[in-house]
């Protein structure tokens, strides 16, 4: 995924939509509009933002993250409505319009040659369960073993710990209870040497709280927002193993993803667990879908399953043999033609089909 040099429109406004297609052409940039951005990807990976003052309240009112070049445009000297809806979102700047024009048209050039200039990010996948057991672990760990370069992280405090699923548990390396950042961000490079690496996977799990322990593997959401801009930035595929409950943490991870993957058996109940899950994954990321696994003992189809969830199918697959023998003895393997394999190749080629901004702003449009 190549970082992009769209500029994203919120501008509800139509005389100022007029003006700002006229600074564009003339400037030669890219634009993608939406009412909303999204996600917090969207947000965060435009090359700038311009608002009006309404899309301004409304992300405020969202509490997207501060970000640069992000711009309110104004029709007329800005009052205090505009300067106040500035000063909430975090704007850099204010520009009128149609006097500010080789204002915002210097402005648009040097966010567009910036852009071009970061380097490529990774994608980001958030993965979670529809129901407590649904093999939403398993299926992380398979996605991060199919991508070239993968930065697998354990969301999931409640999960055992992801290392036993990838076999590294033994592999010396930085666990959640070793990482303290604060909010702050960190480097790819100085997170990928110190994490424990098995078959070109990076893995950051939890530790197990065994019987007499008092070991913790609550996981602050700056810091998990942190690591997942960190291996994007490095230009890996990250895959967030996510919990099914709303935590600051798991909503975190949700918004982060360019996709987001709820995994469910195909029978009934777990699919309606998952219709549930599905409402507040839906509300912090509309880019979500569904990976089906069989059998159906009640001879759901994968459209059904679409149907109860309220999510599109992204992948159906077959039981994987022997997959409980394999996570007790070493770990998962994923051979080529593998059930797992071919639905982790089909969310991946979902991600890679379209950009990121573009796709997220079809799904709003």
């Amino acid at each position: 995924m190549t970082a992009t040099e769209a500029i994203l429109a919120l501008v509800d406004d139509r005389a100022l939509s007029a003006d700002i297609d006229r600074v564009v052409a003339a400037a030669g940039v890219r634009i993608v509009r939406a009412t909303d951005p999204s996600s917090h990807r969207v947000w965060t990976g435009a090359s700038a933002v311009l608002l009006d003052t309404a899309a301004a309240q409304r992300c405020a009112a969202r509490g997207l993250p501060r970000r640069p070049r992000v711009l309110l445009i104004s029709g007329d000297a800005p009052g205090p409505d505009e300067w106040e809806a500035a000063v909430a979102v975090g704007a850099q700047q204010v520009v009128t319009l149609p006097s500010g024009d080789h204002e915002l048209m210097a402005e648009l050039a040097d966010a567009t040659e910036a852009a071009r200039h970061t380097g490529l990010r990774g994608p980001v996948v958030a993965v979670l369960a529809g129901r407590g057991g649904g093999g939403a672990s398993v299926f992380a760990t398979a996605v991060a073993k199919v991508a070239t370069e993968a930065l697998l992280i354990d969301g999931d405090p409640w999960g055992g710990g992801l290392d036993l699923v990838l076999g590294s548990e033994t592999e010396p390396g930085l666990r959640w209870p070793d990482l303290s950042l604060a909010g702050g961000r960190v480097g790819f490079s100085a997170l990928r040497d110190a994490l424990p690496t098995r078959h070109g996977v990076y893995v950051l799990s939890g530790s197990r709280a065994l019987s007499g322990t008092h070991s913790s593997n609550d996981i602050d959401a700056a810091a998990l927002g942190a690591v997942i801009d960190a291996g994007s930035r490095g230009g890996v595929t990250v895959v967030c193993d996510v919990a099914r409950r709303p935590t600051p943490a798991s909503e975190t991870a949700v918004a982060s993803a360019d996709l987001v993957v709820l995994v469910t058996p195909a029978d009934v109940r777990s699919c309606a667990a998952a219709a549930a899950t599905a409402q507040w994954v839906a509300g912090g990321n509309p880019n979500a879908g569904v990976v089906v696994r069989g059998p159906s003992p009640g001879g759901l189809r994968s459209v059904d399953v679409a149907r109860i969830v309220g999510l599109p199918v992204l992948a159906s697959m077959r039981p994987q043999p022997g997959i409980d023998t394999l996570l007790e003895r070493g770990g998962l393997r994923v051979r080529p033609h593998s059930p797992l394999a071919r639905a982790a190749r089909e969310v991946l080629a979902v991600l890679s089909q379209s950009p990121q901004l573009e796709a997220a702003a079809e799904a709003v449009a």
